[in-house]
């Protein structure tokens, strides 16, 4: 149904064969598909329709066909055996062909293969190719698909091997041109040789770089100026010149034209840069090379050479030098980066020209950091303070060193050397903050003293750390019941009352910050004791200052403003009488200071004088304590006393001093057994030193002093009345002063008169008369 013109089939209409009516080609159509009908006679016709699809199936009748008829390839005679030369390709229309190829012909001492090589035929270098002996080859290739083939040629033709290459004469060409030559100038010829034939002998002649002041003749090789020449721009030129053959590969010789050009002195110097930079470390030794300056002059011969010079520039204040004929710079001292970092020099680059001409340059050195400083402290001891009771981990400072150097040479570790035992505190090794690693009390401890250190390994530094504490209100004030013990020595003198300040409340606060406050209480109604509630300073009232014994007991309260405490003060005011220090004697007492004697030896001591005389104790009136001066570095104590008779009423006796230092003496043991302290021999009589010179007689004389001051202990305020030893020397004839120390010169008055002459002798003089006197 519907076949068209051409169809290639028909169909027998009585038995329904299909049959080929005209001839098939698959590489044309490869596939038909067609309807077919059946229709029967009756009446009406009845028909039924069917699709019918023909594939048509391949048989071998196309030959292999070439893309070319003929191929051209080169070879060199030194190629490699198994280079490849070209590749043949054909085609076969038929399906599923396969096309094999290989050299039917014209492959002489079999030097090339083939091989079947993605399609394609491969011709390959087999065996080593002569130019001598074969110059082409004219090789027929088949392609056959097994059945049929085609054919197609390959030339091949060898090529001779570059195997010389030219050679210049010399390296290095030189040659002088003025530069007034006009352009077009030919300056040398150039000339190579090549021992090749043909092309690969055929030598073309280039310049390297593209100097526009020249130009060279490709194939003779001169070389000619193309531009004016001017020496103040170039002073010479060196040309690269290459002389190539035309061979494969080309190969090639190159040799090096220096032109020099002709000049005046017209040009000064010029460096090689606008300026320099350098850098050096700061530790090496003097001499040492820093960087080179280097200059060059237009001009030749004398004119053009240079040398260099720091003279009229700057050399860093003396520490460089510059070589003169290399401008290498050189150190000429140690340096010191700390101090200065960099330095810009000033330096000439001067020719050799009548007159000469000089270039500066700005060079910039750089001197560059090593480890040669220690790390530094802002100062060698720090005082930090801390609140006491501040928490652990608190920073309580930052310690920090800094170190001149730089970079890695700067950087500083810190720990602590000493001091910190057991460890009370920490220090960052890098930062340097210091922090508590315990509590703080002030009362235990009030300073910590460390020493810390700064490492710039293998440099370092110390420094001193003192830690003190704020003082925080957390103690209590403390005091004890103390004694005013006031003896009053009525005199005639005036002023011998103690109208100022006899001394403080013995009140302690451990807080040192505390501002203690102090009080009476009671027991001090009439004002017998004036009290400065701010400094704890006592006086006595005036009203104190009769014969009138007394003792008065009273309160007392100290307050640190958070805390108080309370004691109580004994006031005794004893009437010290002249009969009563007629009476008296002093007693030495062995290693005893006056604090100690008071508190807490007084009590003790009192009893046992009473133990050893019999007598009660408040009949024993202690008047003085005072430290032996005479006896260099001992420490004795003269405490000196009297005692009422045990049977004495208002009209009160006292033993006798001899009667007290007999009786004291003899108990020495007794005595030093109850008060604890050891009593010496006594020593009342200041003459038994024989203080007078010059054979003068002492006598001793006995005095007492009521001005002296108050002493002071922890729990007693006493008043001393000191006894004054004195003594006088009675010199004998012809000697006087305090000690009888001067000699009287009984001359001086001219006793012998006019008519003899005295002389001095000890004890007086003598007269000797003149001539014709007597006397």
């Amino acid at each position: 149904l519907e076949t068209g013109a051409g169809f290639p089939f028909t169909i027998n209409n009585s038995t329904g064969w299909i049959v080929v009516a005209s001839e098939l080609d698959r590489e044309a159509v490869d596939f038909y598909s067609f309807g077919v009908e059946a229709q029967d006679q009756g009446t009406p016709p009845m028909a039924s329709s069917a699709s019918v699809s023909v594939t048509i199936l391949d048989v071998n009748d196309n030959s292999p066909e070439f893309t070319q008829r003929e191929y051209n390839a080169r070879l060199n005679e030194d190629a490699a055996v198994g280079t490849s030369v070209l590749t043949v390709s054909a085609v076969d229309r038929d399906a599923n062909s396969v096309i094999t190829y290989q050299i039917s012909s014209g492959n002489t001492r079999n030097r090339f293969s083939i091989t079947s090589q993605s399609g394609g035929g491969l011709i390959s270098l087999a065996l080593p190719l002569d130019y001598k002996l074969e110059r082409q080859y004219l090789l027929t290739i088949a392609a056959s698909d097994g059945t049929r083939q085609d054919t197609a040629q390959v030339v091949i033709n060898v090529t001779d091997a570059n195997t010389h290459r030219p050679v210049f004469q010399s390296s290095h060409y030189t040659v002088n041109v003025n530069e007034d030559r006009p352009v077009g100038t030919t300056v040398v010829v150039i000339s190579a040789t090549d021992e090749d034939t043909g092309e690969n002998a055929r030598i073309t002649y280039l310049m390297e770089d593209s100097i526009p002041q020249f130009r060279i003749a490709a194939e003779t090789g001169a070389v000619t100026t193309q531009m004016e020449l001017d020496y103040e721009d170039q002073v010479s030129y060196t040309l690269a010149i290459t002389a190539r053959d035309n061979g494969i590969p080309q190969k090639s010789d190159t040799t090096y034209l220096e032109i020099l050009v002709s000049d005046v002195n017209d040009n000064a110097p010029q460096f090689l840069r606008d300026s320099y930079q350098g850098s050096v470390y700061e530790d090496v030794p003097a001499f040492t090379s820093v960087l080179q300056v280097s200059a060059t002059d237009r001009d030749s011969g004398l004119n053009g050479r240079v040398f260099y010079t720091f003279q009229g520039g700057d050399d860093g204040d003396g520490d460089f030098i510059i070589e003169s004929t290399s401008g290498i710079i050189r150190t000429l001292r140690r340096l010191d980066r700390e101090n200065v970092p960099l330095y810009t020099l000033r330096a000439f680059a001067v020719d050799k020209g009548v007159p000469a001409k000089r270039t500066p340059v700005e060079i910039q050195v750089t001197v560059l950091d090593v480890n040669d400083n220690p790390p530094v402290f802002e100062r060698d001891e720090f005082d930090i303070f801390v609140e006491e009771n501040s928490p652990i981990g608190l920073v309580v400072a930052r310690i920090t060193a800094t170190d001149p150097d730089e970079g890695t040479n700067a950087q500083i570790m810190y720990q602590i050397v000493e001091g910190n035992i057991p460890e009370v505190f920490q220090l960052d090794i890098f930062s340097g903050e210091l922090t508590a690693l315990a509590d703080l009390d002030y009362e235990s401890k009030a300073e910590y003293v460390m020493v810390v250190q700064a490492t710039s390994a293998p440099l370092v530094s110390r420094a001193t750390v003192h830690v003190r504490l704020r003082d925080a209100n957390d103690n209590s004030p403390q005091l004890k019941n103390f004694e005013i013990l006031f003896n009053n020595y009525i005199t005639n003198r005036s002023g011998s009352f103690p109208g100022g300040v006899i001394g403080r409340i013995p009140a302690h606060d451990p807080d040192v910050s505390d501002s203690l406050t102090y009080a009476f209480e009671q027991g001090n109604e009439l004002n017998l004791v004036l009290l400065d509630p701010r400094s704890g300073d006592l006086r006595l009232s005036p009203a104190l200052d009769n014969n009138r014994p007394l003792e008065a007991v009273m309160r007392v309260s100290v307050s640190d403003g958070v805390h108080s405490a309370t004691a109580q003060c004994t006031l005794r005011v004893t009437v010290i009488t002249d009969e009563m220090l007629s009476n008296s004697i002093t007693l030495r007492l062995a290693d005893m200071s006056q604090e100690r004697f008071l508190s807490p030896l007084l009590s003790r001591f009192l009893e046992g004088v009473a133990a050893v005389l019999a007598t009660p104790r408040h009949r024993v009136v202690l008047f003085n304590i005072q430290t032996d001066t005479d006896v260099g570095t001992a420490r004795i104590l003269n405490v000196s006393l009297s005692v009422l008779l045990p049977a004495s009423g208002h009209g009160a006796r006292f033993f006798s001093s001899e009667e007290l230092q007999e009786r004291l003496y003899l108990n020495r043991s007794l005595l030093a057994a109850v008060s604890a302290q050891r009593v010496l021999p006594f020593d009342d009589n200041i003459c038994l030193r024989e203080p007078c010179e010059n054979y003068m007689r002492c006598v001793s004389v006995l005095q007492f002093d009521s001005s002296a001051p108050f002493l002071a202990s922890d729990t007693i305020l006493f008043r001393p009345i000191h006894p004054v030893t004195g003594l006088r020397c009675r010199c004998p004839p012809g000697f006087t002063g305090d000690y009888c120390e001067t000699e009287i010169d009984l001359c001086y008055s001219s006793p012998c008169g006019s008519n003899g002459r005295c002389r001095s002798r000890e004890g007086g003089y003598t007269c000797e008369c003149h001539e014709d006197f007597t006397g």
